[in-house]
């Protein structure tokens, strides 16, 4: 009995693998799925979109990682799919940088350390397409790491006073934060 369970165990997991492979590549659910995040502070909105990758027993950073194999390495996406997408109502500074409000791009330069948030001018793109003539500044990020690995990459924004906030972005064994104020 205990070996027709493992074959039967088996059978059902594989069916499933295949059934979840096929899903993904007729419609089923993406592999890295859209996010958001957004916070008001100072009663102006601050938002950003991104595509939601995981690891999925990947190596993301580093020599050899995934990232590494996209074609605007060193630079990053911050994300999968479209490009990450901020959109902001009010003035924004961060670490001498003053972003205007409006809409931007947002990268990240990920074979140093600290990693540079690169806010970038253009926007609607694919998130494979980055122009460096467009970037409106580069910022250095706080780095560290996570008490656990973060399976599916995770942005927030939050409300750290009355007109300031702060970016993170969680993926991996890599948590790159940086501080803003709202103008």
């Amino acid at each position: 009995m205990g070996k027709m369970t493992s074959v039967c165990v088996l059978s059902l997991a594989a069916a499933a693998a295949l059934g979840w492979a096929q899903m993904q590549k007729k419609g089923g659910p993406p592999l890295s799925p859209p996010a958001e995040t957004s916070v008001t502070i100072a009663g102006k909105a601050i938002s950003i979109k991104y595509g939601a990758p995981s690891v999925r027993e990947r190596k993301m950073f580093g020599e050899g990682g995934v990232i590494s194999k996209d074609r605007t390495y060193p630079v990053w996406r911050l994300g999968a799919n479209t490009a990450t997408a901020l959109h902001t109502e009010a003035d924004l500074e961060f670490k001498g940088l003053t972003v205007p409000k409006g809409d931007y791009t947002l990268f990240a330069l990920v074979n140093q350390m600290p990693w540079q948030l690169i806010v970038n001018k253009q926007t609607g793109q694919w998130g494979l397409t980055y122009n460096q003539d467009q970037d409106l500044g580069r910022v250095a990020m706080e780095m560290s790491k996570p008490p656990a690995p973060v399976e599916t990459l995770k942005i927030t924004l939050t409300q750290t006073g009355a007109n300031t906030g702060r970016l993170q972005v969680e993926f991996e064994n890599t948590v790159a934060a940086v501080a803003f104020t709202v103008k």
